[in-house]
């Protein structure tokens, strides 16, 4: 098994990207799995939307960037980071020859109801039932490719083709 936890989101330029995924299919043996993580292109909106940031004019001038060019430059707060469509993180696997690859939300569509309720109340939930429905949508969600925009991080799956292919 191959894990791409960091990369894929830390290489802004696609041309750094490739080269890490075909690294990948070049170390993992055949039949192995890739397990590839990518930053939801709308994390950004979802995010500063739970927290309460984008009343403010040069928030809403960054968010508008990101969803804009789908990069942060890095220069305040966060690191330079590129964020992906779940399509396109799936294509981009599939292009270094990855076969079956799959994208899931890691979150699910309700994370950033979440991260408003516990930042606004100090709050733990995992033992509410707003936590278990939160998990309970994340897991609904999973069929439904087009929630994919509703997770803040995104994780695609596949496979070297080859002799002993995992399933």
């Amino acid at each position: 098994m191959v894990l791409l936890l960091g990369p894929l989101y830390h290489l802004v330029a696609r041309a750094d990207r490739d080269q890490a995924l075909t690294e990948a299919y070049r170390v993992l043996k055949p039949g192995g799995l890739l397990a590839a993580a990518g930053i939801n292109r709308y994390a950004s909106l979802l995010e500063h939307t739970a927290f309460g940031h984008l009343y403010k004019d040069p928030m809403q001038k960054s968010i508008g960037q990101i969803l804009a060019s789908q990069i942060h430059d890095g220069k305040k707060a966060f690191t330079a980071a590129y964020f992906h469509s779940g399509e396109q993180l799936r294509n981009e696997v599939a292009t270094a020859g990855f076969a079956d690859a799959e994208v899931f939300g890691v979150e699910g569509p309700a994370w950033s109801m979440l991260a408003a309720a516990e930042r606004n109340t100090g709050g733990d939930f995992r033992d509410s039932p707003l936590f278990e429905s939160a998990l309970t949508a994340a897991r609904m969600a999973e069929p439904y490719p087009e929630l994919l925009a509703a997770s803040s991080h995104l994780l695609s799956i596949g496979h070297r083709p080859g002799c002993g292919t995992l399933r």
